[in-house]
Formats: C-alpha cells, structure tokens, sequence
C-alpha cells in the first residue's frame, strides 16, 4: 500500500521525498528510469523525512529487528532502527559477511542472486520488518522474508521508499503487508 493511500495523502513530504529522487534516463541500460536515491541522501530534509516517516509507522508495532536489504536497504534501516529502539540486521549479497551465515536464492529477470544473514543475528519470535529502498517484482523482498522466516521470526511488514507501477495493486508479498512511500518519477521534472 502506497503511504498516500494509508493517512498521508495531500503530505507535502511525499512530494518533497518524490523531487529529491533523481531520475537517470537509460541506467543501467537502454529504456530504465533509474531512481537514484543518493539525491535525497543529499537533502537532510527529504531524508529525515523518509525516515520520520517510517518510524512513525513502526514506533508502536513492538519492532526488534529491522532487516535492511543490500545495500540501498542499510541507507534507511539503521537510522529506523535506532529510533524505534530495535536492532539493524544486514541482509548481505553472498560472501559479504564473516563468519556462519544462512542463505536464501532468489530469481531474478537476468538470473538468480542471494541474500545471507549471520546465524544468530534474529532470533525466534523476534518481529522483523524488511526495508529496501526500491520494489519491483518483490523477489527480493520475499527472499528476505523466506530468510528471516527461517530463523523463526515473524515478518511484520516490508517498507520500501520506491514502489514501481507494477506492485500498485499489490498489498502483500508472501501474504507480509508492503508499505511504499512513492511512485517513481519517469523523469527529473517536478512531479
């Protein structure tokens, strides 16, 4: 579900945290819209926005974790994390972390790919929530929730900054709630 359709229609943050994400024609390749969100690193406001925003969401959900998908996901997560009182998981590509991992694969257009968590890093019944800061076909996201559901958590809910067009009719991935903040901007013109 889309935040402005969740209580914060007509909340001049959304816009604000939409202009801040620049728009990058034919990134990586021919044809995508790449939503680059290093801009709205760049303004403290549209950031501390993003983030208020979904702490405000989380505060009272009684939140342990706050599994943060690589690597857009740790930009968010930490800061959530700490707000709401709860740990930062790293949800990392393969080989990207030390020591006993568990590892979950995912399909991808072009392929597969897989996140891994340390063991012991959630624990049983911990409630977790998945950030990312971009859903497309949700295989990530579910990927995350397989992992973290593996080690007993319960996933509350994934959150994600950026929500392409084709997840607009979705409110579930893997039966978990999906919270976006914005539509992504088909060019650098305000929206």
């Amino acid at each position: 579900m889309f935040a402005a359709e969740n209580g914060l229609k007509g909340d001049p943050r959304l816009q604000a945290i939409s202009r801040a994400i620049r728009v990058v024609p034919d990134f990586p390749k021919p044809g995508i819209m790449f939503q680059d969100i290093t801009t709205l690193l760049l303004d403290h406001k549209a950031f501390k926005d993003t983030v208020d925003i979904f702490v405000d969401r989380y505060r009272d959900m009684d939140v342990s974790v706050v599994a943060g998908v690589e690597a857009r996901g740790f930009m968010f997560g930490p800061a959530i994390a700490l707000a709401i009182g709860a740990k930062f998981v790293p949800l990392r590509k393969p080989r990207k972390l030390p020591g006993e991992v568990i590892a979950e694969s995912y399909v991808l257009e072009y392929g597969t790919d897989c996140l891994e968590m340390h063991v012991g890093a959630v624990e049983p019944g911990e409630r977790a929530i998945v950030i990312d800061d971009l859903v497309a076909t949700g295989g990530t996201l579910s990927a995350a929730i397989k992992l973290l559901e593996r080690v007993g958590a319960e996933v509350v809910e994934c959150a994600c900054v950026i929500g392409l067009p084709e997840v607009k009719d979705c409110c579930r991935i893997k039966g978990k709630p999906l919270y976006i903040l914005v539509e992504p901007r088909l060019s650098d013109e305000c929206c």
